[in-house]
């Protein structure tokens, strides 16, 4: 017999899925900066990553008062895993602004966001976590079609190369992003890994930002999303899905992540002309359909096995 949803629940599956929108907001966000203001992936990477360190940190410090009890100690594991994710963060965040310069915002999202988690599931595996079940294998197999009928229908004779590069990048954003998801998933419980990586992350990219000529704008409208994409899909999102997966599982909060890329991918559909195939329509749904089969069905024996959730749960750019 299923148990009663509590109000906790309710409520933690409402911020998650809140977080999974705001994520899905960013790419068109990074699409308008580029274009009003002409900066570059790096370039929006880098204010991402700092307007949202800074947001976190004045966070943080606002709240330092309200906590209570011993300081977490950090070990030498612990730490390697905070490089992880701040390395992570500043990987995956550059290489899916310049997938989204590259291929426009629906591809980038798809592949990105669409694989991610499959990914995650491999590289638990790696780890120890067990071998990959027939669930698995089969959410692998109908993802890599849909990415082929993704990428391969909607690169046009002209623009092929341009298509399947932003699709590549893409794929080394959701790299980035397994790394982020693998390794911060056991960092103690009291040590702020999400500042921490926005940290890190924003001071990794600064010398290569100032080494390829640093670039910031004046435009209002650009530095208001840049505010926007700093605050909103970044701190404050983040801050919503961590308080959420508290009392939601992690196969029902990656599930509900794939809302944002059909977020993005209306709102670029909507506000950018972005135009996809119907055979790309299919391969975006086939990648969709994958992560969404495995993790119900991860769901599902989770549920009928009485076994706590599982941890890693998946983050967005």
């Amino acid at each position: 017999m299923s148990s009663p949803v509590l109000p906790a629940a309710r409520r933690g599956f409402l911020l998650v899925v809140l977080a999974a929108l705001c994520w899905g907001t960013s790419g068109i966000s990074g699409a308008i900066v580029a274009d009003r203001a002409g900066l570059g992936p790096l370039d929006i990477a880098w204010h991402r990553m700092a307007i949202g360190a800074l947001v976190l940190l004045i966070g943080f410090a606002v709240t330092s008062r309200r906590r209570t009890g011993p300081a977490v100690p950090v070990t030498r594991g612990t730490s390697a895993r905070l490089a992880l994710v701040a390395a992570g963060l500043a990987a995956y965040q550059l290489a899916y602004f310049a997938a989204v310069a590259a291929a426009g915002v629906s591809i980038a999202t798809l592949v990105a966001l669409g694989l991610a988690p499959l990914l995650i599931a491999v590289g638990a595996t790696l780890l120890g976590h067990g071998r990959p079940d027939r669930a698995t294998v089969v959410a692998l197999v109908v993802a890599l079609v849909g990415l082929v009928l993704l990428v391969g229908i909607s690169a046009e004779a002209d623009t092929g190369t341009t298509v399947v590069i932003g699709a590549l990048l893409a794929v080394g954003s959701a790299v980035g992003y397994a790394v982020v998801t693998l390794s911060g998933a056991g960092v103690p419980h009291g040590i702020p890994v999400t500042l921490v990586g926005f940290a890190g992350g924003a001071l990794l990219l600064t010398p290569v930002a100032l080494a390829t000529g640093l670039t910031s704008t004046t435009d209002p409208v650009a530095l208001g999303v840049l505010l926007y994409l700093g605050v909103v899909p970044s701190a404050l999102a983040y801050g919503l899905f961590f308080t959420g997966i508290r009392s939601v599982p992690g196969a029902v909060a990656s599930i509900v992540t794939l809302l944002e890329p059909l977020t993005a991918t209306a709102l670029a559909t909507a506000f950018l002309g972005e135009r996809l195939s119907p055979g790309a329509l299919a391969g975006g749904a086939l990648v969709l359909a994958a992560v969404a089969g495995l993790y119900l069905r991860r769901m599902g024996d989770s549920n009928s096995r009485g076994v706590a959730p599982n941890p890693l749960s998946k983050r967005a750019p």
